[in-house]
This record gives C-alpha cells, structure tokens and sequence, in this order.
C-alpha cells in the first residue's frame, strides 16, 4: 500500500470534539502543527492550560515555568502543591464511587474487580499500615509482584503519604533485584508467593528468603498469596497486614512540592547496573494528561487496557490513567497463552475502548497467520496502541486487516526516561502506514544532524528534545552531581536532550523510527538503524525475528544478521540470497549483511527488547555487564561458542 494513502482519517461528523480540538478551537488554530508550535513556545501558557483541563487538585501558584541555566535546573509549578494519589482517586468521592474503577484478569482466566470507592478505602488502609511502619516522606518502598490490584493499592497508598515507588516484575531475579533496588534502599516490600506465566507455576519462596538478604534496608516485607513457611522474620502476608489497620476512608491529603520524587524507574540494565531514574510524581501527572486526554482523549466512558508486567513504565501509564476517571483493565499472564489471540479475547470480553500492546506482540500474532476480527467482535475499541518498539508497516496493516478498520492506530515512542511520549498519536489527523503521527504537545522533539542541524524531510538523524518538559527526570538516584545524568541525555548536543533513537521526519509531518542509535551500524560508511534490516527480513514468512550486529573484522566492521526459524523451516543458501536480494532492492546494498546465521533464540530484555549490545559484546569478545537483566541471558551461551566468528578461526 502506498504510503501517500492514509490507513485511516478521523470522522468529521463526531458527535462530540475531542480534548484537542477543544484545546486547538480555544486559542483559534487551524491546525494541530500551530497548536503544537504554540506548545513548546508558549511553554509556560500551555501547561497552565494542561493543569485547568486536567482539572489538577491543588494549589497552582503563579509561577508555572521557570527556565534555568540548563535543561535540567529549568522548573515547573515551582510554587505549587498537590498530592498525586488525591488526583488519580479523584473519582471515588463522585457519583461514580460506586462504579468500577480496575478489573484484573488472570492467565487461568479469574477475574476481580474493584470499584473507586473500595480502592480508595483500600489505598487509605495500607497508607495507614505504611505510616505505622515509619514510612515517612522521601522513604523508598518497593513491589516485586505480578500485575495484580494489590499492586496498584500500594502505590497509590505510598504516593498518597509522600513515599518514592519502585516495581518490578517477579521474573527478576534476586541479583537483578538487588541492582535495581538495592540502590535506592527500600524500607517496605511487597512480594508474591508465586506467579503464573504460560501454564506454569512459579514458586518464589526461596528467593523472597534470598531477596530479603540481599536487601538489608527492608524492614518489612509483605506477601501476597499464600504464606510461605520459609519467610523471613519480618515478613507478614498481605491479609494479615490489611486486617491490622481499620481506618476511615481518606479524606485529608498531605499536599507536597511538584518536584517532590514520587517514582525511581529503573534503566533496562543491559550495559551494567540499572540507572535509576527519579521522577517527580507531578510531573509525570501533567505529561500523561497531555497524553490521556489530548492525545487519546480518554474520559470516564472509557475502558482503558496496556497489557504490561510491573517491570515496565507502561504499568505508571496506566496507573494514571485512572486520574481521566476511566476503567483500567490489568492482566497477569503470558500474553500469548493459551492461544495467540489471548489479549484480544480479553479486549473483546472487557468491552475495551483503548487497547495498547507492544509492537512485537503484534508482529508475533500476524507472522501466526491469526486474525482476530474473524473471531471477537472488538466493537468497542476506538484506538489501538503499540509501543515497546518501532511497529514495522506490515504491523500497520494488519491492525487495519486482521484486527479492525475503524480504529486509531496510535504507534508511540517515549521512555522509561520521561515516563511519556516524544512522538504519539493525534486524534484529529489520519495515519499513514509505517508513521508515528507527530510530536507530543508541550515537547520540542526534532531529529538532528551530526552538526546539531535539523534534518531534511526523510533525512535520518538522532530523535533529541529541545526544550524541558514537566516529566523530565530530577536526577538519577545518587548521582548527587548529575553527571550520569548529563552523560545519559546531554553528551550529543549541548543543552539539547538526545533520546538515543535513529529518526527521520516524513513529507505528512510525522516521523519514522529505525531503532536505538546505540544499536545504528556502521556498514561501509553509512549508518543504518537495524530496524531497517527488520522490516524486510521479518517480511519472510521462514523468519521469525532477526538481530543485525556489528562485528569488528580485518581493521573494519562487519554486519552479522542473526535469525530465528519458523517451525518447520531451514536456514538454507536459497533463503541467504533471497533475503539479500531483498535487502538491496528493498533497502540498498549497504543493508545487506555479510553473514546470515540461524540462531536458537534471541536475547531481549524484560520487556521484550532485543539486545543488540549484549550479542555485539559476546561476539567481539568482550564481556557483557548485566546478564541478569535479560529475560533469556542463556541465549547468549549460543553466541558465546559460535567459533567460527572468532578471527582466528
């Protein structure tokens, strides 16, 4: 399909305007680029306007954007005050207490929900059962869980009395725990006695007992499900804890600084320990009302399901979500069992309005052949999300052909970084295949030169941000002098945030991702972002994912294209040439790789990523820094004892 021809082009006849075009009629533009222009220029009006249509509990104060010498001492709401949980639980002392606020959905196909009332009733229980336990502002607790509401309860609770929020999923193991936690030094943790992921039990038991070990800090821990015998001194199950507080529902909320840390998000770990980046739980708040309400305009009718573990910022996007009034659906599970099209039966079952999962989920159920329009009705979706990874055109189409014509496709790209977006969807304008719609309001995103130049229209650069933003970090935890900060985000252009993405702006005003720069190779001179090898490689029905990485060969480099076989196929010297043939016609010949090897799996993140950088590292002989990071880390002791790769060979 053409990429001049939109997928698809938002109804003039709405029978309501959306957020943003409320927003765009208000200050008189015609278009979404001068509302956007206006954004990051009239920075301080513009997130005035984000804290009245967010309709923020709080006190505002005069002073909406002070800029600093830098991008990182610049502030927002300086003197304002609010409390975070106040906000998100908003809606439980309205006419809609009654009402469902989170339904949670398990593997073995449970279901609970919860309405705003009891959670809030909840929330102030265990953030009287925190304060009991010397949980005291500024302190940090921790969650090594499954997906479960519980989960949500105790963040909230610690947001609501002033506590910094770590989570994580419980397929980390306790060393990868300990590097992630261990460093911001957690007082309270909550734990699961086990999880459920592809119809096997997980038993957690002996690493609860471990974790509490390597965490010294911890003096409490919390366990929800069954009691293991084997539990540490200072643990207690979660019900026994519950039923030590009865208080009354919370009605007075300490109000705190908007730049008082709320959430340490964790790096993914995959170059050493995790950085651990502090956000200020306001400042996350007014970025994701600019992303729930104008760009997806989600309100109080809307049910809203990302499928996410705890270990990814996608769980906070959707914890916020509660904060527009909408419905949140959670899922504990593997996504894929026991059939492929498992997400989308719950979709359809929850009666879902927007419905987000990661690019390679997506990619995962076309290459199966599924097409789950033929099989759930889907008839209340009105937006798709896919985020996690650059979703490739073809997983464009099949969202349009295989899962519904009449949905917003929102492909969006952001960060654990800024707990947000750069670039995202827009309601009111069409999507074109392979695109990202356009920047986020209030974000200066530009794509860059190696001179610090804009970019031509499909010139490819690094994807940067000029001008702060409410949810950048306040720092990495005990980088007292900010220079890992500065080193992760600054050391490209001076001044000017470098996100680590491979870009290019399209002729419609939208953008094309080409995967991590960190991961762009370097063939013959030019540099190529690996997802450009993706896109064509993925396209043959024999692969099933790929991994290009760059090796260093006779004084040069060299790219090594690693692939996975669909069941039933074979790496044989037909398909090496068709799919380099492909790449030099479909791509250029600089794309094609001088080696084609069939791997046994791919290495990738908790999250799904694939990890470029640890197979780079292994295959040229260094060591890689965090295997425990990795959701797979034996995947590498293939690529370690590939011999033939080594110079000497």
């Amino acid at each position: 399909m053409s990429r001049d021809i939109p997928l698809w082009s938002p109804k003039p006849d709405q029978s309501a305007p959306t957020f943003i075009a409320k927003l765009q009629e208000r200050h008189g533009f015609d278009s979404y680029r001068q509302l956007h222009q206006w954004s990051i220029t009239e920075i301080a009006k513009f997130w005035s306007d984000v804290w009245d249509d967010g309709e923020v509990i709080g006190q505002k104060g005069p002073q909406t954007f002070k800029a600093g010498n830098d991008f990182i001492s610049s502030r927002f709401f300086a003197d304002s005050y609010l409390n975070t949980a106040e906000n998100l639980l908003a809606h439980a002392t309205s006419s809609r207490a009654e009402e469902i606020a989170v339904i949670e959905v398990l593997e073995d196909e449970s279901k609970r929900s919860i309405t705003w009332k009891d959670l809030s009733n909840q929330v102030a229980k265990v953030a009287a059962l925190m304060r009991s336990e010397g949980i005291e502002p500024g302190d940090r607790i921790a969650a090594w869980s499954p997906n479960l509401v519980e989960v949500l309860v105790f963040g909230l609770a610690g947001l609501s009395i002033g506590a910094v929020i770590s989570t994580s999923s419980p397929d980390f193991a306790p060393s990868a725990v300990e590097d992630r936690f261990g460093q911001v030094e957690p007082k309270l943790l909550l734990v699961a006695d086990s999880y459920t992921y592809g119809g096997k039990s997980f038993d957690l038991s002996l690493k609860i007992v471990e974790i509490a070990r390597l965490l010294p800090t911890i003096k409490r821990i919390i366990v929800l499900g069954n009691f293991p015998k084997q539990s540490p001194s200072h643990a207690i199950s979660w019900n026994d804890w519950i039923n030590l507080s009865e208080v009354a529902p919370l009605t007075a909320y300490p109000k705190f600084p908007f730049d008082h840390p709320g959430f340490i998000l964790f790096s993914s770990g995959t170059t050493g320990k995790p950085k651990c980046i502090t956000h200020s739980a306001a400042g996350v708040l007014l970025k994701l009302i600019t992303e729930h309400r104008y760009h997806f305009d989600i309100n109080e009718n809307d049910r809203v399901f990302f499928y996410s573990t705890c270990g990814w910022m996608m769980w906070n996007w959707m914890l916020y979500v509660l904060g527009t009034g909408a419905s949140i659906v959670l899922y504990e599970g593997s996504p894929l069992f026991p059939t492929l099209d498992r997400l989308f039966q719950i979709a359809d079952e929850q009666a879902v309005t927007v419905f987000g999962l990661s690019a390679k989920l997506i990619d995962s159920v076309r290459k199966s052949g599924l097409s789950p329009r033929n099989d759930h009705q889907l008839g209340r979706v009105r937006t798709v999300v896919s985020s996690g990874s650059v979703l490739s055109p073809e997983g464009f189409d099949f969202i349009y052909t295989d899962v519904t014509p009449d949905a917003h496709l929102v492909s969006m790209s952001g960060g654990t970084d800024i707990c947000g977006c750069f670039l995202i969807g827009v309601p009111t304008l069409p999507v074109y295949r392979g695109e990202l719609q356009a920047e986020c309001l209030g974000m200066a995103t530009d794509v860059f030169d190696q001179n610090g130049k804009t970019t031509s229209r499909d010139e490819k650069g690094e994807l940067v941000c000029r001008m702060p933003f409410p949810s950048k970090p306040l720092g990495f935890w005990g980088d007292e002098s900010d220079a890992k900060y500065k080193a992760a985000y600054f050391n490209g252009y001076p001044g000017i945030w470098t996100h680590g993405d491979f870009a290019s702006k399209t002729e419609h005003g939208g953008y094309i991702l080409y995967g991590r720069s960190d991961a762009t190779l370097n063939s013959k001179g030019v540099r190529i972002g690996t997802a450009e090898i993706y896109r064509v490689v993925e396209t043959f029905p024999e692969i099933g994912e790929a991994m290009a990485v760059s090796q260093d060969w006779d004084d040069d480099t060299r790219v090594i294209l690693f692939v996975t076989l669909t069941k039933g196929f074979e790496l044989t010297d037909d398909l090496r040439v068709r799919i380099k043939s492909s790449l030099r016609t479909e791509a250029s010949p600089r794309h094609v790789p001088d080696l084609i090897i069939a791997a046994p799996a791919l290495p990738r993140t908790k999250s799904n990523k694939l990890v470029e950088l640890a197979v780079t590292d292994v295959i040229n002989g260094r060591v890689v820094r965090n295997r425990d990071a990795l959701a797979n880390p034996e995947a590498l002791d293939w690529f370690n004892s590939l011999t033939e790769l080594r110079p000497n060979a």
